[in-house]
């Protein structure tokens, strides 16, 4: 089979979508299956991959922005897939639409959520609009500026004319899945969850912690990801600050924070627990098991991810997890007839978290029936599960194409 994917997000970027196109890429192609990969590659320099699109980085910001057209793949792909909605995306739906190639859309981010915290989503929907060609009029424009309902509303508008050009919707998550209510065109949904194997290295926790500065037995708390607003960085902080007068010597390891490192700073002296925390840039990925391995619980604040990739690394490797997100307490390979127990989660309030990670630090019991509740469900949804369920959808458009059966989420 021959796919072609279209992906805004840069393969050096720390977030979670880059990530799923890697692994996805990679399990396609190991298993023999040919894949054109639309991504930005630097303005200078040779291409990492045939297709790469050249790009400018934006500053203060961790993305890129393409300035190259995008050269049309040959041979013509079977199946396009779209994994962001930014130029690069776009212009995957606009080269499937001209030659009626099915379109399959990965709903890797929720844009409705973060329109609350980055403007570039509005000039991201006003330019996809007019590559689409919708037609809209200048008082269509200035809702996306206004927010509110009326801003809501038009990137409700945006997404039904997503639908209309998209052949099959990938959620990864049932919270996902469920988001689609609010639109009022949506083809078929498959609930698909990506899956990937993380490099373990048990040698690692006392090399990393030794590295921290964290003393040997010191309770640690780690959270993995940007720290700007829409992951909820003030969230956890409070319910840190709650914990560390609780429990003495508690550390807070905040892993992968490139942006908002002097006000996380600030925020951590007011509250009187800067002593405690450790900020750590983004690392290659073959080192991310020994922060799993050195810390004692995974803290997940945010409540605008679609389902947050390092949840299942950290339970691949026994590390339990807090959510403040009840909506993704159900993990992938969850199996209730095997009586499984779902992650610990709470509403989004600093006194509900920091008692949540307070009880998974101190009782060890809890500690290790999540951690096994982790890895049962880690192991009974590998990577080739994910990459068998990929190709049933593939298959479910294309019907030269061939997968395994998968589970369905229609509507």
């Amino acid at each position: 089979m021959r796919i072609a994917h279209f992906c805004d997000s840069h393969p050096d970027r720390s977030d979670g979508v880059a990530t799923a196109v890697a692994t996805t890429v990679s399990l396609l192609r190991g298993a023999g299956h040919e894949v054109q990969l639309y991504q930005p590659v630097p303005l200078l320099g040779g291409r990492r991959e045939p297709y790469g699109v050249r790009s400018v980085p934006v500053p203060l910001r961790d993305i890129r922005v393409s300035v190259s057209p995008l050269r049309a793949p040959r041979p013509a792909p079977d199946i396009v897939h779209v994994h962001t909605t930014g130029p690069i995306g776009i212009g995957g739906m606009r080269y499937a639409r001209a030659r009626a190639i099915p379109v399959v859309m990965t709903w890797h981010t929720d844009l409705l959520a973060y329109s609350a915290f980055f403007p570039e989503i509005q000039v991201g929907a006003a330019l996809a609009a007019l590559r689409l060609r919708l037609g809209w009029t200048v008082r269509d424009y200035l809702r996306l500026a206004r927010p509110g309902t009326g801003r809501r509303d038009q990137l409700l508008r945006l997404g039904d004319a997503f639908m209309d050009r998209v052949s099959l919707i990938l959620a990864p998550s049932g919270k996902t899945a469920a988001g689609f209510a609010e639109f009022h065109r949506v083809p078929p949904v498959w609930t698909v969850p990506t899956s990937l194997a993380l490099a373990d290295d048990p040698s690692g926790r006392a090399e990393v912690r030794r590295s921290l500065g964290i003393p040997p037995a010191a309770p640690v708390i780690l959270a993995v990801g940007r720290a700007t607003p829409e992951k909820n960085p003030s969230l956890l902080l409070a319910s840190f600050t709650e914990v560390s007068r609780r429990i003495s010597g508690a550390q807070l390891v905040m892993l992968g924070v490139r942006q908002r490192r002097r006000a996380l700073l600030r925020l951590a002296r007011k509250a009187g627990v800067a002593h405690a925390l450790r900020i750590v840039p983004p690392v290659p990925h073959e080192r991310m098991a020994g922060y799993y391995r050195m810390s004692d619980v995974l803290a997940f604040p945010s409540t605008t991810d679609t389902q947050g990739l390092v949840l299942v690394e950290a339970e691949q490797l026994g590390l339990p997890v807090v959510l403040a997100d009840p909506a993704l307490a159900t993990r992938p390979g969850d199996s209730s007839d095997q009586g499984q127990v779902g992650r610990l989660s709470t509403p989004a309030r600093a006194d509900r978290f920091a008692a949540a990670l307070c009880r998974v630090l101190s009782d060890p019991e809890l500690r290790e029936r999540l951690a096994e509740a982790g890895r049962i469900a880690a192991t009974a949804y590998p990577a080739g599960g994910y990459l068998d369920r990929l190709l049933a959808a593939y298959s479910s458009i294309h019907p030269t194409t061939s997968g395994a059966p998968s589970e369905r989420t229609g509507r």
